[in-house]
């Protein structure tokens, strides 16, 4: 008889175990983040079913944060939690099904390939050692980790640092969007290159303002969308506190100091299978210039990377009638800057489908790297912030 095990005690592991009696009716059940009713995230390890047929049956898909990101969804399965590929699963509406015949003793699923906490620190500490980058510690999360930003610049330019623009990215508000910090590692990898000469150029005109991880606490624990207080840090920025959502107030106070001239918040989108970008269309302040900006900087995506498209996005919304309690929305409004929401699929990019990998880590990073194009382009155009 197949003895099955599913383990989920690690970092972002995340499922409920319902039944493990028969490896042809495994049940599961997506688990809520961990004071929130959000369920969408998954991450945990089969053992025992080596050249047994599986099949996985998440109960409750139809009850998830996302119902609709299950239609045409292929789940991400690795041997070693390294190498991550996808297989086929069927949605009737209630029940997700994976069919699946394990290869090794153990085998790993995720909703999205995962991006460690542990590969975080790396990141962060590989971008130490550039004589360019400068860290700084803002504060504490509820969970008592470090809420860390990369400053990033050339600081033997010509130009005076108070006058060199100022560029923000920043990355997984909603911890369970992996696919946002893999985008920042290779936005850095590219940005930190001393042979690349769009690099060079933004080093020498620019600061930048980097958050590879809003919510680390979240990322830990396995949670879709919200940080250890269950708080939906997106919905946060009008009011952040340090009781609820102390990842924001330390990032907005940082940003109140220095000034934005650009910022670029990184997401992952559950139903939509393409890149795109959400501008500030729907604030009080948007204007012809900020308009101008959006086009020309989405103009030279579009020509950088075919990755990145405009037909397929977020409906327009109305003028006067934003949230304002999203980053995008904040930060544009404060600073009169460009300011986007960059989307990206957990499904796969259906412009340029890969079957084996669908979207996946890698594929986020290339595209970060793209992205230093298109802030190249609007350099020129963007207004130095004066605190006024």
């Amino acid at each position: 008889m197949t003895l099955l095990h599913i383990s989920s005690q690690f970092d972002a592991g995340a499922i409920d175990v319902v039944s493990l009696l028969d490896p042809q009716d495994i049940q599961l059940n997506i688990r809520h983040d961990n004071a929130s009713d959000f369920a969408q995230w998954f991450y945990f390890c089969l053992h025992g079913a080596a050249g047994v047929p599986v099949r996985l049956r998440f109960l409750n898909a139809g009850q998830s944060a996302y119902p609709k990101g299950w239609d045409g969804y292929r789940i991400a399965c690795s041997y070693d939690h390294q190498n991550w590929f996808r297989t086929d699963t069927g949605f009737d509406g209630q029940v997700m099904t994976v069919d699946f015949i394990p290869q090794s003793n153990s085998v790993y699923f995720a909703y999205f390939e995962p991006y460690s906490y542990e590969r975080h620190l790396d990141l962060i500490g590989s971008a130490a050692s550039s004589a360019h980058v400068t860290l700084e510690r803002l504060g504490s999360t509820l969970d008592g980790r470090d809420m860390t930003l990369l400053r990033i610049t050339h600081a033997q330019s010509a130009i005076p640092l108070a006058q060199k623009k100022k560029i923000w990215l920043m990355a997984r508000q909603h911890p369970g969007e992996s696919m946002a910090e893999w985008f920042v590692e290779g936005f850095l990898e590219r940005l930190l290159d001393d042979a690349d000469p769009v690099a060079r150029v933004l080093l020498d005109q620019c600061v930048f303002h980097v958050v590879p991880n809003m919510n680390p606490d979240g990322a830990v624990r396995g949670n879709l969308r919200t940080n250890a207080a269950g708080t939906n840090l997106n919905r946060e920025w009008t009011a952040p506190s340090l009781e609820k959502s102390p990842e924001v107030y330390w990032v907005r106070q940082k940003m109140l100091a220095v000034g934005v001239d650009l910022n670029l918040d990184a997401h992952g989108d559950e139903g939509l299978p393409y890149n795109f970008v959400a501008g500030t269309e729907d604030t009080p302040g948007y204007s012809p210039r900020i308009a101008a900006l959006e086009e020309a900087f989405k103009a030279s995506w579009l020509a950088a990377s075919p990755d990145f498209q405009t037909e397929y996005g977020y409906p327009r919304g109305k003028h006067g009638e934003a949230n304002m309690t999203l980053a995008t929305n904040w930060i544009g409004q404060q600073f009169d800057c460009l300011a986007f929401t960059i989307e990206m699929p957990f499904k796969d990019n259906a412009h340029w489908p890969d079957s084996h990998v669908g979207w996946n880590g890698e594929r986020s990073k290339h595209l970060g790297g793209s992205v230093l194009l298109p802030v190249w382009a609007v350099l020129d155009r963007l207004r130095g912030w004066s605190g006024q």
